[in-house]
């Protein structure tokens, strides 16, 4: 089955700041700076990559206007990076309304063969990175009267198994219990904290560090045939960002055609 056509922007986040981690690449943290520069928003990328964070920066500048785009490298593992990320976009912008944690790390190993270092590297990328990222933003947005949104980027791998993902289920299946928990304690700010949980987003990124046998195992799991394009999952991120989301939050939606 073909992908649909493209949604054009219906400026659904027009005047809204917002920050993206892992923004410059092109799977869905990228796929969502552009969704939300279209919808009408402000954006600062943070992305462990300087040179590409500045060409990813001054593409979409061109674009949309420097006024409308920033960026920085920030490794969401180092949390002085994390730190100047939010600087910049209060700098950037004045302040801050969404935040999307889209950071992470896979990688394929069994469990028996899996070392205490490439476990730590999942887990500190996917899991302990979000975490510091609302830790920041909640603080922030709470600083400043609160109100506001934070987006987190699950896996559908947080609810179901696959193997040689250990490492990588597990820091998923975190994120959406630390979703959970920072939505109650951030509601009485008025701040909306839910989670997307995409099944197969295909993008160059991961078709490099996929086989081909796997991506085709793993397509043929999908209900629709095919795998999503990252814009797909991103316009599910903009809906949980815009006012057309105001009463969700402790939410993951689960972005997928897979069948069991």
């Amino acid at each position: 089955m073909a992908a649909p056509t493209y949604v054009p922007g219906h400026g659904l986040l027009t005047g809204r700041a917002a920050v993206v981690t892992a923004g410059a690449g092109a799977g869905i943290g990228g796929a969502t700076v552009r969704r939300f520069l279209e919808e009408g928003a402000r954006v600062v990328i943070g992305d462990a990559h300087a040179r590409r964070t500045k060409e990813a920066v001054a593409a979409l500048a061109a674009e949309f206007g420097a006024a409308r785009v920033d960026g920085v490298r920030c490794d969401v593992t180092d949390e002085s990076e994390v730190a100047a990320l939010f600087d910049l976009a209060e700098r950037s912008h004045g302040g801050l309304d969404i935040v999307v944690n889209n950071a992470g790390l896979g990688g394929t190993a069994a469990l028996t063969e899996m070392t205490d270092e490439e476990w730590h590297r999942v887990v500190d990328t996917t899991l302990t990175g979000t975490f510091r990222c609302t830790r920041a933003a909640l603080r922030r947005l709470r600083a400043t009267g609160g109100q506001g949104v934070v987006v987190n980027n699950a896996s559908v791998l947080g609810w179901r198994a696959q193997a040689g993902q250990a490492h990588y289920a597990a820091a998923k299946a975190g994120v959406m219990a630390l979703t959970r928990c920072a939505a109650l304690e951030a509601a009485p700010h008025g701040i909306r904290v839910n989670a997307v949980a995409p099944s197969l987003a295909l993008h160059p990124h991961l078709a490099k560090v996929t086989s081909a046998e796997v991506l085709d195992e793993l397509t043929a799991r999908e209900a629709f045939g095919r795998p999503a394009e990252p814009w797909e999952i991103a316009n599910v991120i903009v809906f949980l960002a815009s006012g057309y989301s105001s009463y969700m939050t402790g939410e993951t939606v689960s972005v997928s055609s897979r069948h069991p």
